[in-house]
């Protein structure tokens, strides 16, 4: 399976921060947003990714993530020369995907909780369909609804709903089979002029192919697009990190713990980082890591 990061758009509600500098590449905590969308696909077992951003903002990603190699993964990237909705990361990225199933992970979004590895493979096993993550909110009117029955079949998404069904919050994390090209190929921009990703799911859901992975209790989710949620990001990491010594979205300790990179190259990455804590933590799981 291939993984797709959409880190585009102009990020207007994060200005004037993201002015002169792109929203995923803003720290949370202690590393660039775009460090959590690619560590959560790489927990998903995927190592080939295409990243899709602005002309202007590609540059700074190259600098930031390399090809990916040091990390032993592939990193490819892509220009979304105008924002015309999360979906048109499908037709960009068409040739990268190669008639595979993929994934899409919005560059802003920041998944954290135990057992999260394990359902995240689960669903980059799909043959067939679709598989969506969902998240319970206090203010559902914000996000894409799922409309779930007894039995938590979907029924139905509403993207912003004046009356809510549900608190379950549609994520930006999407696994699909290799039809999301075509699908995507036949749908009509929205009023906004956009490919949106809903009416992808909806038809998913209406050829009876849409699973959903609920992300419960003891699971955290944050759409870090505004200045309270950055915030409320990083002091969830800063918070986790503090307590228990562990990294969160650390893509050299997942290349390590996969076999996709070596307890030597580990040190080595520690070594080019003296003089800082990540460094510190990067030196000491190269020694004490089993």
């Amino acid at each position: 399976m291939k993984g797709i990061i959409l880190a585009g758009g102009a990020g207007t509600r994060l200005h004037p921060l993201t002015r002169g500098l792109s929203k995923q590449l803003l720290p949370v905590y202690d590393k660039p947003m775009i460090y959590y969308p690619l560590t959560t696909l790489m927990l998903a077992g995927i190592s080939e990714f295409l990243v899709v951003t602005t002309p202007d903002d590609l540059a700074g990603f190259q600098r930031v993530l390399g090809d990916g190699s040091a990390w032993g993964i592939s990193i490819r990237f892509a220009v979304q020369p105008r924002p015309e909705g999360i979906a048109q990361a499908f037709l960009i990225g068409e040739d990268f995907i190669g008639g595979e199933p993929c994934a899409l992970c919005l560059g802003d979004n920041i998944f954290f909780g135990g057992g999260l590895g394990g359902l995240l493979q689960q669903a980059a096993n799909l043959d067939k369909g679709a598989n969506i993550f969902v998240h319970e909110v206090g203010a559902p009117e914000r996000y894409g609804v799922l409309e779930m029955d007894a039995q938590g079949l979907p029924l139905s998404i509403v993207e912003k709903p004046k009356t809510p069904r549900s608190h379950w919050a549609v994520t930006g994390l999407y696994f699909y089979d290799s039809d999301v090209v075509e699908m995507v190929r036949d749908l009509a921009p929205s009023p906004r002029g956009e490919l949106e990703i809903t009416d992808v799911n909806s038809l998913y859901l209406r050829r009876g192919d849409l699973k959903v992975t609920r992300l419960g209790r003891g699971f955290g989710w944050f759409d870090t697009g505004t200045h309270d949620s950055l915030m409320e990001a990083s002091e969830f990491v800063r918070t986790i990190q503090k307590r228990q010594g562990l990294q969160i979205a650390c893509p050299e300790e997942i290349a390590f713990r996969q076999g996709l990179i070596t307890r030597d190259q580990l040190a080595a990455l520690a070594a080019a980082m003296p003089g800082n804590d990540y460094g510190a933590y990067l030196a000491r799981l190269a020694k004490e890591a089993p």
